[in-house]
């Protein structure tokens, strides 16, 4: 039996288009991450799930502690609902009624750490809670881009804080000022954990793998003495970085005490492209066959799900099952309909399911209110996702 026929067996009493989680790919990709940690815990990068169900289900297993968010909101819901009692919101927040939330609950401020990086957010706290406000806890973030040239920046633009002077100053702005309680650093090499290094040309290839080598070392050398700058000022509980794509090069720093990791628990099409390794294909989404324009073209109805990111091919959705199909040149991937040819398109019919996987690890979830958990050839559960659940966190 072809995974197809699998897929389409498990849902052939549900209308596409509809998305499922094969939860053996699924477990096997967690099982994947929690070896590749080396015995590091790894916090779940919520973004790259966005659905309770499968984030409660990760967190069960071995080897995984904590959420990190992309939202204080989000962060607030989730200890609400009892998912963690340990969340780090990834990204500084804006969001004064969040903030309010978070200081009008013991429960959320024992819980939940935010991102700081200059005095400015704690103003901005300050402005929210006003003076008096009670304890938060915070988190810097040391920025991990690669500079190997003035005027070279190789990487995210994320905190201005770079050096460990520049770590340390702010530490002790941040220990000086009441209502606020340092806890920990985090440092993100996007340009390693995001950007494989198996796609393009061999000549590509090399570079990459050149720049990220010369990248981690600089980096693990650059964190480990912002940390200790740091942790002169004041003790840390943890020291957080990585990613899916760096959890090898992340968990060799001595200093770092958790990775983050998510999107290879789902293992989208942009994992596709690291040597490292090869997460199997978790999400998927079935669109059906709505019309027949030649014997040679089956047009899928909707399919758009462009992912966030550089504008290109890389952010399209891919057809997976059945084999041998791709987009139109011209037309792509639709708002409304998705036309494909190739070798499989002379077989399909109308009504029968084509199925896709997504170019980012989280995104998908924004499109479907529900997941349809699928262990062999049935569906285990349906459960609902962030917008299923009614929550939307930018």
């Amino acid at each position: 039996m072809t995974s197809a026929t699998v897929y389409d067996l498990a849902t052939k009493d549900l209308d596409p288009p509809l998305a499922v989680v094969d939860l053996a790919a699924f477990d096997a990709n967690a099982d994947d991450l929690h070896r590749r940690a080396g015995g590091k815990p790894i916090r779940v990068v919520s973004k790259s799930v966005r659905c309770r169900a499968l984030l409660e289900r990760v967190l069960a297993m071995p080897g995984f502690h904590g959420l990190m968010c992309y939202s204080l909101a989000e962060a607030i819901w989730h200890v609400e609902q009892g998912t963690t009692d340990d969340v780090v919101v990834a990204y500084p927040t804006a969001d004064h009624e969040a903030l309010r939330r978070l200081a009008a609950s013991d429960l959320a401020r024992a819980a939940i750490t935010i991102m700081v990086d200059s005095p400015e957010h704690l103003d901005l706290v300050d402005a929210a809670l006003g003076h008096g406000h009670p304890e938060i806890r915070v988190c810097l973030e040391l920025d991990a881009s690669w500079r190997p040239l003035p005027g070279v920046h190789v990487g995210t633009r994320r905190s201005p804080i770079f050096t460990p002077k520049q770590a340390s100053a702010f530490a002790q702005q941040v220990v000086a000022r009441p209502g606020f309680r340092l806890v920990g650093v985090m440092a993100y090499e996007g340009q390693i954990a995001g950007l494989g290094d198996a796609a393009g040309r061999r000549v590509n290839q090399a570079v990459i793998g050149w720049m990220q080598r010369r990248s981690a070392a600089e980096l693990n050398r650059r964190r480990g003495e912002a940390v200790r700058a740091v942790e002169a000022v004041t003790p840390l509980e943890f020291v957080n970085g990585g990613g899916t794509g760096s959890i090898e090069s992340t968990g060799a720093d001595a200093v770092v005490t958790e990775i983050a990791a998510g999107s290879g628990l789902i293992g989208p099409t942009l994992f596709d492209g690291y040597t490292r390794f090869k997460p199997r294909p978790a999400a998927l989404f079935a669109l059906p066959v709505v019309r027949r324009p030649t014997r040679k073209i089956a047009t899928l109805y909707s399919g758009g799900y462009i992912a966030s990111g550089p504008t290109g091919p890389s952010r399209q959705p891919t057809p997976y099952l059945p084999t041998g199909l791709k987009f139109l040149g011209f037309e792509g991937a639709g708002e409304v309909q998705t036309p494909v040819t190739g070798r499989a398109a002379r077989t399909l019919n109308l009504g029968d399911r084509v199925w896709l996987r997504h170019a980012k690890a989280g995104e998908l979830a924004e499109r479907f209110t529900h997941y349809h958990l699928v262990m062999g050839d049935r569906v285990e559960r349906t459960v609902p996702t962030y917008r299923g659940e009614h929550q939307n966190f930018g």
